[in-house]
Formats: structure tokens, sequence, C-alpha cells
């Protein structure tokens, strides 16, 4: 099967505008053609001078050739800028549709697909990628088209007049060209994508940085101590030196080889001129020295072009890396979850190219209504295992039983309804508190949205707002606190009213009044409900039904508080660690 070029994607997401971007390229070689006409009459205007030399006040028709010269410069602009409307409305809707497919793509995806892939790098894809291409059709395509259309006409001027000057001209661009071609070849576009994939990195390391702040700064640390950014940047640094260097040698020649034309020229008129100059040498060696120049912004625009091409083709790959992302296979015959009991079997998963899996052969079952708690050592596999009953990814071997019913054959719109997600770190939208808790169920009342709001216990947060439940977070100053943006989010879990919840950490970064406001609610939001619960405060899973130790992937122990402290195992060493660094922080506050 033959590879789609760039250029028929792009024309793919411009559907019928496609026919404004043809149109941009005709228009361009059109006012390319155009701005060339006006030395000609240049060329009549010296003639005509030389003609009447001495008496240069007797020359003719010079006014006349040079209105004309105005006329079509003035034409050849007019032609450009129509050029770049057509090409304008062309390459927005093509950022517009690149963006929005991306988009409605991106939420198609599994849930732990942002995770795996970064937000900073999933920005950077689709807004600079869409750019790059905005950029492109607007602006280096039409005139790429310009620029290979003026040698053409170039080649006609320069040698109609003298084709001896003419060629002995083209010699420096030939040799020009031979370099640019050289530095715009397979091994610039490896170089490229080092580049973009540099920057990517730098991006997304820079997000995760910047939501570290609050670490940094409370436990006095440098930007040193997050590694991974500081590699991110000494890589970026090794790359742009050593890319500038390769570029120094070439880039010289280059800039040299197409200022050189002057120096050929008048070494010519040196050899030519020998016997004496003629008037018609003189003429058309001024119209060379004239003309010439628009060579070297010629080829400058191509060497450009080539360069944004380069860049496309590299944010178009990117683009389809997202693109070619498959979403979780939806079930030809749809099951229904019979309850709210939650059932692993054998289950082990790894995350794409891991050297080992996250988890291992889990087996365990929740009964309806259960609450159970998931602990253990960080990094163990906690929310991975809590990830999966929601089908965030697949698993690599066994099943995850939702109500008796796989969660592979139950449709992904009812699962996201049976199960909720409560996160540690839940974000709102620049939307109003209203429309924030709606997003659960877009259909529901105002009256259920204020009960939802107090029954998360958010009636405070409501009351200081200056417009109540209208107020748009992140507006004329009004933010929430981490602990109040959790309140809102446990309201918009309510007014959802799934059957089974997921807390995860849900109370991790919450100040003590905010965290017993929010254990409130979660009391009123866990009535009825199967709760699975990650936490690691021990102190406040000690009620749970059951609690399962996971460890290295795998359930180490599970029963209740009281019979795993009894088992003097993993769990009972958790909890007199915990316990002693209670009374530690307890000693500190009262010395």
């Amino acid at each position: 099967m033959k590879k789609q070029s760039d250029l028929s994607k792009l024309f793919d997401y411009a559907g019928s505008y496609r026919i404004l971007t043809i149109l941009s390229w005709i228009l361009s070689a059109v006012s390319a053609l155009t701005a060339l006409v006006p030395f000609v009459y240049i060329w009549q205007i010296i003639s005509a001078v030389l003609d009447a030399a001495p008496d240069f006040g007797n020359a003719q028709n010079l006014a006349h050739y040079g209105w004309i010269a105005v006329f079509f410069s003035v034409l050849s602009m007019i032609i450009y800028i129509a050029a770049l409307m057509c090409s304008h409305i062309a390459a927005f809707r093509v950022q517009a549709n690149i963006r929005s497919r991306a988009m409605h793509h991106i939420a198609s995806l599994p849930m732990g697909f942002a995770d795996g892939i970064g937000s900073g790098r999933l920005r950077k894809i689709v807004n600079e990628s869409s750019a790059a291409t905005e950029t492109y059709l607007a602006h280096q395509l039409p005139d790429m088209w310009g620029a290979y259309v003026t040698p053409v006409g170039l080649l006609g001027l320069l040698l109609v007049f003298d084709w001896r000057l003419g060629l002995l001209s083209l010699i420096p661009v030939v040799i020009a060209f031979l370099i640019m071609s050289a530095m715009t070849g397979k091994k610039m576009q490896d170089k490229m994508a080092e580049y973009q994939n540099s920057l990517e990195q730098m991006s997304n390391e820079a997000v995760e940085y910047v939501r570290g702040i609050p670490v940094v700064k409370t436990f006095g640390q440098s930007v040193f101590s997050f590694k991974r950014f500081k590699a991110a940047i000494d890589n970026y640094e090794k790359w742009v030196i050593s890319y500038t260097k390769d570029l120094r040698v070439p880039m010289t020649c280059y800039t040299t080889a197409i200022n050189a034309v002057f120096a050929v020229l008048i070494a010519a008129g040196l050899i030519f001129t020998a016997d004496g100059v003629t008037g018609e040498f003189l003429l058309n060696l001024l119209f060379y020295i004239i003309i010439t120049p628009i060579i070297s912004v010629t080829l400058n625009k191509i060497m450009f072009s080539s360069e944004n091409k380069m860049i496309v083709a590299d944010a178009m790959q990117r683009i389809d890396s997202i693109m070619k992302m498959q979403p979780l296979p939806e079930p030809f015959a749809p099951g229904h979850p019979q309850d709210n009991s939650v059932t692993l079997t054998d289950v082990s998963f790894r995350y794409g190219e891991a050297a080992q899996n996250a988890l291992n052969g889990i087996t365990l079952s929740v009964n309806p209504g259960e609450h159970i708690a998931l602990v253990g050592p960080s990094g163990g596999g906690k929310t991975t295992l809590a990830s999966i009953i929601a089908r965030f990814w697949d698993v690599n071997k066994g099943e995850v039983k939702i109500g008796g019913v796989n969660v592979r054959d139950i449709d992904s719109r009812e699962l996201m309804n049976t199960v909720s997600f409560v996160f540690q770190d839940s974000k709102l939208l620049k939307a109003s508190i209203f429309e924030n808790v709606r997003m659960a169920r877009p259909n529901a009342g105002r009256d259920e949205v204020m009960k939802a709001l107090y029954s998360a216990q958010c009636s405070d947060i409501i009351e200081k707002l200056p417009n109540g439940i209208d107020t748009v977070v992140g507006e004329k100053g009004v933010y929430l606190s981490g602990g109040e943006q959790q309140r809102i989010s446990i309201a918009r879990v309510m007014l959802k009213n799934s059957p089974i919840l997921i807390l995860d950490e849900a109370t991790a970064f919450a100040d003590p009044d905010n965290e017993a406001r929010v254990q409130t609610a979660f009391t009123e939001l866990s009535k009825g409900k199967t709760v699975i619960m990650i936490a690691h405060r021990l102190s406040t899973v000690t009620g749970a039904d059951r609690i399962f130790v996971v460890k290295e992937g795998r359930v180490e122990e599970s029963g209740t508080h009281d019979e795993l402290t009894a088992k003097n195992g993993l769990y009972a060493h958790m909890w007199r660690e915990y316990n002693r660094s209670a009374r530690w922080k307890v000693g500190v506050q009262n010395a």
C-alpha cells in the first residue's frame, strides 16, 4: 500500500477548503511572475537613459515605463494578498479540524492514555503540531510555489538579454542549490525529529515540574532535585550546540555562494570589456546587477520552505501517532451488570514497553455494597489495580468482572455510569460551579445540583462565592483551594450516583478542616455503594470491611484491620510505623 503523503493528509483535513489551498498556489505563482515584469521596464528605462547620453534630459518615455512598472508591482501585491487570503482561510480550517479530530479521538481512547503519554507531550502534539500546519499552509506553501516559479521567469530574463552573463550568474546559484540540498536532505530530517523530540520531552518535564513546585517550595529543594527536567534541558542544549556546529561550514558556503553573483558579474564584465565597453553590454550588465539579488532571496525562500516542510512532516507524524492509537474495543453484544460486585481472577497487567508487570496474578472479589481498602508500599500497584476495574486499560491476562459481566463486554458508556472515580488531585474546568457539577449528568436540574453540593459539604463554599453556584472558577480572582475543589468534585460524583465508587487518595492534600468535611461527604456518598479506597493514611481504612495489602503487584494479605494486625505481617508493620510517625508529629507540634 502506497504511503499517504503529508500534503495529502492535510488535504483530508481541509475537506472542501482544499480548492482554496490550490488556488493560493496558482495566485502566488502568478504574483511571482507578475513581480518580474517591472524589471523589463526598468531595463527599458536604463536603455532610454543610455541612448540619450550624455544629454540625459532627452531620454524618452521614462514616466511611461515607470508607471507601467508601478502598475505591475501593485498588481503583483494585490494578487499575492488574494493568495494569502485563500491560504489562510484553508489553513485555519485545517488547524481547527486537526485539533477537533484529535480531541475527539483522544476522548475515545482509554482513560489511562493521557497518563501514559504525559500531559505536556499531549498538549504540545495537539496545539503546536497543528499550529505548525497552519503556518505552513498559510505562508510557506504559497511562498514556496512562488519561489519555484520565480527561477523559471528569471531564467528567461537572464538569458534573453545576454546569454553569457546569464549563464555565468547561474554558476553560484547551482553551487548554492547543491549545498542547500545537502543541508535539507535525509540527515536534516532526522535532526529535525531529534529537535522536536527534545522539545517535546522538555515540555512534558516542565509541566510535571510546575505541578511539583509546591513540594519543592515546602522542602526547600532546588530545580536540580528534578533530575528528569534538568536532563531534558541538558539534552536540548547538547542537541542545539551540536546541530549549530554541524551547520557552520555548509551554511557559510551557502551564504558565500548566493552572494557571489556580483563577484562573477564584475569579473565577467572585466573580461568581456577588455577590448572596450559597448552601450548594450553596459546596459545588460547594469540590468543583471539589479535583478540578480532576486536569486538569493528566492533560494532563501526555497531553503526555509524545505525546513518548514520537514517541521510539518514531523508534526504530521506526531499527530498520526495519536490518531493511530486504537480505542478499547466495544462489545458486539453488550452485557449488563447484575449488581455492583467486583471480581478479579488471575489478573496480570504490564504498561506498554515496561520490563515487568505492574500486576501479577491478582485474584480478589468485592461483594455488592462492601467497602474495601487497598494499602501498601508506594509503587506496589494499588492505583493500577483500581484503574483496571474501571477499564482504563485492558488486562494482559485474566479477567475483571463487574456484576458478573466481564468489563470488556460492558458498553463503555454504561461502564462509566457504573464506576465513579475520585482522584487525589481533582481539577475543575474554567466554568461555573453549576456547570462543573452538572458535567456528571448534563440533564440534571438546578435543584439536583444544589442537593449534591449540599451533600458534599459545599454550602460554605457556595455562600462565600460572589454569584453562588453560577460563579466561574478561575475568573476575576475566584480560586478554590485543593480541598474545596475536591468537595466540588465529590458533588459531581454524588450527582452521577454510580453504584461503584473508587477513591484514590482523595484526602491526600486536604488541610484538617477540609479533610473532615471531605470525610463527612464520603460517608454520605458511600451509602449503599461498593467502595474501593486507596489510602496511605491507615487511620482512614480501619473501618473498612476488608483491607487488601498490595506489594509488587501482588496481594500479600487481606482481612479486617483487627485480623491483619493480629497476623503481625506487612500490614501490622505498616500500622506500627504509621502510629510511630503520627506520635512523632504530635510530639513535634507540642514541643
